[in-house]
């Protein structure tokens, strides 16, 4: 298992887009063979600023979504929307505390 964290920052006039995006398809992203968790985080101080953050049974499982139809029809709606280069980390846990 890996952590996939995504950066994304868009214009403040596209954000409503964007979560209305995102909503519709996230029970279709989080039961992607694969998906194991899925979040959408807010940045506090930056509000044009979010973050998925998604756990993946396989950088095959991942990639595979990436192919997808179903991947394409939400990255063509949300790309146009940006203001800055979206980032991505792919990271392995190393420590988790509860």
């Amino acid at each position: 298992m890996f952590i996939r964290i995504v950066k994304m920052s868009f214009n403040e006039n596209a954000i409503d887009k964007f979560l209305k995006n995102f909503n519709a398809n996230k029970h279709k992203i989080r039961t992607f063979k694969g998906c194991q968790f899925l979040e959408l985080y807010r940045d506090k101080s930056d509000t044009n600023v979010f973050f998925t953050y998604s756990y993946w049974s396989s950088e095959n499982d991942l990639e595979a979504y990436r192919q997808s139809d179903l991947f394409k029809t939400v990255w063509s709606k949300t790309k146009p929307l940006f203001n800055a280069k979206p980032e991505a980390w792919s990271v392995d846990k190393v420590a988790s505390l509860e």
